[in-house]
């Protein structure tokens, strides 16, 4: 069959492309043609336009690069119906993705499925029409968007988190070695302290400074800032200056496999810290932290903003957004993390245990493609 595949930013380019591997596992003859990534391309198929011609965030930027963003969308929906694929899959990326989607349904009978969902829940929930008429298949890897959709009388399928099957790989095949990775990286014994401040600039910039202020008071430990793909190390060091900080590129892995807690800003890494059983305090600072705090208050629909506490449905990890990240309250919640046998410590670790089971085994990527290559084969029915 002839999959047509959208990915809009790198994440998206990976979950693509172990989706297109898996897709490969259930239908070796598939055909692949996509906007995305590296990634998706090393699998096989036809790369159409890379995400990086795609990829703009912010009001302002949108705004200045329309006529490229406009083009694009085009392109892609003529290139859709000159192909003519058996489905169209969409990962996240909402913005251009329902666009496409309106389109497609719109004018053509090709299936619209989507892989890693909206996250409508938190905000845009009117978007939910749209999905509702344009989208045939959803296909979430957040447990809690189950309840949510259903909500609205839309049925999805959990097919499980990419993170696990991500973490799980990567523990399987590199055992941990703390030796090793003090002698490749020139460390020495005390216990490490995990940064991930981001993956963009304005967070680095936002979220780096406080963070290092708070661990000078932490001169027990070593610090090792993981690096950011696309971030070059000069932008970091603006920031770092005098402090004594590590930073390592392409290791965040194996950083988190031997850290004793982390200070990580909102997303995925937290959900990936809590795989690698890893205490942690969310920091998320923002130069208008009240406004900030009035919109989580008022408008977001959602209590946290970590992964963590959203799957488990409860305050897991601490979290300071806005104008509560101070270097003061850093060190007052990282500093029972460290202590090994504190309460704190424990709970958190007991609470990991609990989320982890809720988000159930690896093999998303099997899955999801299982089911997208089994719907596609089900008789349509009238």
């Amino acid at each position: 069959m002839k999959y047509y595949l959208i990915a809009g930013e790198a994440s998206g380019d990976l979950h693509a492309s172990n989706l297109m591997r898996a897709l490969l596992q259930q239908d070796p003859q598939a055909d692949f043609r996509f906007f995305g990534g590296d990634l998706m391309k090393s699998v096989g198929g036809t790369l159409v336009k890379h995400y990086r011609e795609l990829a703009y965030m912010g009001f302002i930027p949108v705004l200045m690069h329309l006529p490229t963003i406009l083009s694009n969308m085009r392109l892609c929906k003529q290139d859709i119906c000159q192909w003519s694929p058996d489905v169209v899959i969409l990962i996240d990326y909402p913005g251009f993705n329902l666009d496409i989607a309106k389109y497609i349904h719109a004018k053509t009978s090709i299936p619209v499925y989507y892989y890693i969902s909206p996250k409508i829940w938190a905000w845009k929930e009117y978007r939910i029409k749209n999905i509702k008429r344009d989208i045939d298949q959803l296909y979430s890897i957040l447990p809690f968007e189950i309840d949510f959709f259903n909500s609205h009388d839309y049925p999805i399928h959990y097919v499980g988190n990419p993170s696990v099957d991500s973490v799980t790989h990567f523990i399987s095949n590199h055992p941990a070695n703390r030796e090793e990775f003090n002698r490749q990286h020139e460390l020495d014994e005390r216990p490490i302290i995990a940064l991930l401040a981001g993956s963009r600039k304005q967070e680095i910039k936002d979220n780096l400074p406080i963070m290092l202020e708070a661990l000078s008071n932490f001169p027990q430990h070593q610090i090792i800032l993981a690096g950011a793909p696309g971030i070059p190390p000069e932008y970091y060091a603006q920031y770092i200056g005098e402090h004594p900080v590590k930073i390592l590129f392409g290791e965040t892995y194996r950083i988190l496999q031997h850290a004793q807690a982390a200070l990580v800003t909102s997303g995925t890494a937290t959900l990936e810290t809590a795989l690698f059983r890893v205490p942690q305090v969310v920091c998320y600072y923002t130069p208008i932290g009240k406004v900030i705090s009035f919109l989580r208050r008022h408008i977001l629909k959602v209590r946290f903003i970590s992964l963590v506490n959203l799957i488990a449905n409860r305050e897991v990890v601490r979290e300071l957004v806005a104008h509560t990240m101070t270097a003061d309250n850093i060190c007052h919640e990282l500093k029972p993390l460290l202590n090994n046998h504190s309460e704190e410590r424990q709970n958190m670790l007991e609470e990991y245990e609990r989320m982890i089971r809720i988000l159930g085994p690896a093999g998303a990527s099997e899955k999801a493609a299982k089911e997208i290559v089994n719907s596609l084969k089900a008789p349509v029915t009238a």
